[in-house]
């Protein structure tokens, strides 16, 4: 973001800046070193089937089904179209017969406050957190107006409502898509307009609590449309502040710079005193150090609290098509490595920071990777990080990668399970969209399948055993 809140030029103090927050060593060369060489905790191997003992047969039967499924690219790349045709033939009853006892119930908590309730308690008796994540967001295109936007701010309250009442978590936290809010096409215009304009981030928090201000480089309808969206951001920070800690998800970069100043206005607002907002940051993009290193100095220099979400990203072939058909610069790491290196260079930064200043720094390790979270682990414990603060907690799908949720769980630390919620045509294209933006994920969890045929074969001997 250092094109947004101020000149390039100031980027490369950066670092030095940093040094007076974090532990002398935490940026230098040393310390990029040590990153290559993380000496693996021995409990987490990752590798013992019976982190799924508390899984039912069912539960079992089922998740092998649908990540065999999976398994096939041609599925997970039309499997838009597969549903639709399959509703279309089948009739919406029949439909979803079909799919809530077997891809809904495996990535989806529920649609009823009830079902949703039960999810959770089972979730909470497992060590895991639940982190709700309101089924909403749109693209280009999709907009439909002003009170489409006002029924998503009333199901975000909701959620709101939910993740803190409920007591699943003594520390609750919620997903937020700032496009389920905010139109796509506005977020476009002003991604393209902070090429060259600098918007003040009290403007926006003044925007926020009511003030009639005039955006620069907006029509009158794009600036009502604005004021109204901060006017609906500013009703979930006031709902959300020392209660649950919210997540905004990064999108796409041709919107993400307006996303990332709208929820750097929403971080200077409510998080005075703690991380209330957080920000996402990809790390398969050849600039996500920067941003996040930018984002740190914004926060020092107006002195408030950061709360990151750490991914490496999920939309890289369309982001890599759309840079091709533009003429533009790949904005995605040439590699798989090269986005590692990224992804374990911000979490550095950010748990040296912690080490520091835990008050004033949180993240949240959002990933997969087995080698991530090793590593993560692995300073922590060198740093004297606390496994079941609220500073460093680890985050992935309901319904994926338990092997190492509950693993990380079983040993004290702090995990949370990202957790869709609705009916089952609320949360098809929230599904669809997932699965093809983690086809490669989905694709990969030849191990996870492998533990789970390991418990399922040893059941069914136990059984046998106990027959006899």
């Amino acid at each position: 973001m250092c094109s947004l809140l101020r000149p390039p030029a100031l980027s490369r103090f950066i670092c030095v800046r940093l040094k007076s927050v974090a532990s002398p060593q935490s940026l230098t060369a040393k310390h990029d070193l040590d990153l290559c060489k993380p000496s693996s905790p021995g409990f987490l191997t990752f590798e013992d089937p019976q982190a799924f003992k508390v899984k039912s047969f069912w539960e079992l039967i089922r998740a092998l089904g649908v990540f065999r499924l999976c398994s096939f690219p041609v599925l997970v790349n039309n499997c838009g179209k597969l549903m639709t045709l399959t509703k279309t033939v089948l009739g919406s009853r029949g439909f979803s017969m079909v799919i809530r006892p077997s891809v809904y119930a495996q990535f989806v908590a529920g649609e009823t406050e009830g079902e949703i309730a039960d999810s959770m308690q089972k979730m909470s008796s497992l060590g895991l957190h639940p982190m709700l994540a309101v089924p909403i967001e749109e693209d280009l295109g999709e907009s439909t107006g002003e009170q489409r936007y006002e029924d998503n701010l009333a199901a975000m309250l909701d959620c709101v409502l939910m993740s803190h009442v409920n007591g699943w978590s003594k520390n609750p936290m919620m997903q937020l898509k700032i496009t389920a809010l905010v139109s796509p096409e506005l977020c476009v215009k002003l991604t393209s307009l902070l090429k060259t304009e600098q918007y003040d981030l009290n403007l926006l928090v003044r925007a926020m609590e009511g003030e009639e201000v005039a955006f620069p480089g907006l029509t009158e309808s794009e600036n009502t449309h604005l004021l109204f969206s901060l006017q609906r951001l500013n009703k979930i920070g006031e709902a959300s502040v020392n209660k649950v800690r919210v997540l905004v998800d990064a999108e796409y970069t041709y919107m993400n710079p307006a996303l990332s100043l709208i929820t750097m206005a929403m971080m200077k607002k409510f998080n005075q005193e703690s991380a209330w907002i957080w920000n996402t940051y990809q790390c398969y993009l050849k600039e996500s150090k920067n941003l996040l290193l930018d984002a740190i100095q914004t926060s020092i220099d107006q002195s408030f609290c950061v709360g990151v979400k750490l991914v490496r990203g999920a939309y890289m072939d369309k982001e890599r098509k759309l840079a091709q058909k533009e003429g533009r610069t790949d904005p995605i790491h040439e590699s798989w490595e090269h986005t590692n290196d990224s992804y374990n260079g911000c979490l550095e930064i950010m748990l040296n920071l912690i080490s520091e200043k835990p008050e004033r720094y949180m993240i949240i390790v959002a990933t997969h990777n087995e080698e991530s979270v090793r590593r993560a682990v692995t300073r922590m414990e060198e740093l004297g990080l606390r496994r079941d603060g609220n500073s460093v907690c680890f985050g992935q799908l309901l319904g994926m990668c338990d092997h190492v949720s509950l693993t990380l769980a079983q040993h004290g630390f702090s995990v949370y399970k990202s957790v869709p919620y609705g009916s089952v045509d609320d949360t098809l294209p929230y599904l669809v969209r997932r699965a093809q933006e983690n086809r490669t994920v989905l694709q990969g969890i030849r191990k996870e399948r492998d533990l789970l045929r390991q418990e399922l074969r040893r059941r069914l001997k136990e059984k046998i055993t106990g027959a006899r």
